[in-house]
């Protein structure tokens, strides 16, 4: 029989363990637990929770399980015990040279060749969550700031600030433009971490959008670019759903812009790239930071041995990434996969008499609750997403998790679930609007 342990005094612990700092006391967290408490399943819980909060692309997946049935050589199983030990021994903390050249290949393809990255400056790590915080502890001191376009992630809350000691200020976007981030916008956030004597350490966006999911315009990207520059001061671009336009065309990297600038001031410049969206593989962990400046590319790749990538992976997606036919193919069927999809939840809800913004990229849509809120406050939307969660049974997530400033807005996830399932939401919330109605 165990023997009890003896209650004791507590023993203290760090100040980042005991910091609230981490956000996963927001309703964004709060809805996944609700979900994993009664998940919906359409055979044996039909009247589960439907999750619409988890930003997964599940449309495509069967091309990459297609790919692997078809490609052994990217596993070591397909290489015998060879395999094995090339991938079970000590690899360099620079990654397989063969994965960074295919992932550089991969970030210029689905940009339709109009941005080139470069493999030596290409830094591997655990996932974009790794890679933010990385970049955040080589860029920004502990007590100052990332200016931060509101809406935005809620786990930036964790990933920026937690174990970093980072402040997050907003940059204040609103609907009166489509939450278009401006130059006043830009300088009144500056101005406010001045008055609180922060110093602005760089600005972080992501684009295309999360939550919103919209793509950035050129001629916004050069006034963000033109800002940076004025303060001398960062610019990390998180381009995780670069590869999840609806239309190549329709998405302008800032590696883009920056060529076009003959990379002028390139330096203070640095891109996020993740596997986890686009190819639908958060499981597998893989995380890029493309900068342009050396040091950075340097420092980066030293601290990057905390969040490594296993070469067992690497491999596999060199393998997959090397292969043009089938990368090829894979984002123009995604795309169009996930354009009908986008299309599909847009008109559910607009028959039921839910206007959404007009997006053009991700996995999700910013849709406007709004006309349905008992106050127009933080407070009458938080009590509206309760009815969603635990009437309705869909989790979706509350625009304040997302520091909105404008009450009413929800980010609804629809690539994580098969086609039948988001029927049976849409349902749901037909009835729901029916009953207010009556």
């Amino acid at each position: 029989m165990a023997k009890e342990i003896e209650a004791a005094p507590s023993v203290q612990l760090s100040s980042i363990a005991v910091s609230e700092t981490h956000g996963e006391n927001s309703p964004y967290f709060a809805g996944w637990k609700a979900y994993d408490e009664n998940p919906y399943n359409e055979a044996s819980n039909p009247s589960g929770v439907i999750q619409m909060g988890l930003a997964e692309n599940q449309v495509s997946f069967d091309l990459l399980e297609e790919y692997l049935e078809t490609h052994p050589e990217a596993s070591f199983r397909g290489r015998g015990a060879t395999g094995f030990r090339e991938n079970a021994l000590f690899q360099d903390y620079h990654g397989l040279p063969t994965f960074r050249k295919a992932m550089a290949s991969f970030m210029e393809e689905i940009r339709g060749g109009r941005a080139k990255f470069d493999p030596r400056r290409v830094v591997l790590t655990a996932g974009a969550t790794a890679a933010n915080e990385l970049l955040t502890f080589v860029l920004a001191d502990r007590g100052t700031a990332w200016l931060v376009p509101t809406p935005y992630y809620p786990g930036f809350d964790r990933d920026l600030r937690w174990r970093t000691g980072v402040n997050i200020v907003p940059i204040n976007c609103d609907s009166s433009n489509n939450f278009q981030i401006t130059t006043p916008a830009l300088e009144a956030a500056y101005e406010l971490a001045e008055s609180m004597n922060i110093r602005v350490s760089g600005v972080l966006i992501t684009n295309p959008s999360n939550p919103l999911g919209v793509t950035i315009s050129r001629s916004v990207l050069e006034d963000i670019l033109d800002f940076i520059t004025r303060k001398n001061i960062h610019l990390v671009s998180d381009e995780i759903y670069s590869g999840s336009v609806f239309s190549s065309s329709e998405f302008v990297s800032v590696a883009e812009v920056l060529e076009a600038r003959e990379y002028k001031g390139s330096e203070r410049v640095h891109i996020v790239y993740s596997l986890s969206k686009d190819l639908g593989l958060p499981g597998f962990r893989v995380g890029t930071i493309y900068s342009y400046n050396d040091e950075v590319v340097t420092t980066a790749r030293r601290m990057s041995s905390f969040t490594l990538i296993s070469s067992q992976t690497q491999h596999l997606l060199a393998c997959m990434l090397s292969d043009k036919k089938f990368t090829k193919n894979y984002i123009e069927v995604n795309r169009t996969r996930l354009r009908k999809r986008y299309e599909r939840i847009i008109e559910g809800l607009r028959s039921a008499g839910i206007e959404c913004l007009k997006g053009n990229a991700g996995l999700f849509c910013w849709m406007n609750l709004s006309p349905l809120l008992e106050k127009p406050t933080k407070e009458g939307e938080l009590d509206l997403w309760r009815t969603m969660v635990h009437e309705l049974k869909l989790n979706i997530s509350p625009g304040s998790s997302c520091h909105c400033s404008e009450p009413g807005w929800f980010r609804v996830c629809f690539a994580n679930m098969s086609e039948h399932t988001l029927e049976v939401a849409l349902e749901r919330i037909h009835k729901y609007m029916e009953q207010r109605r009556t």
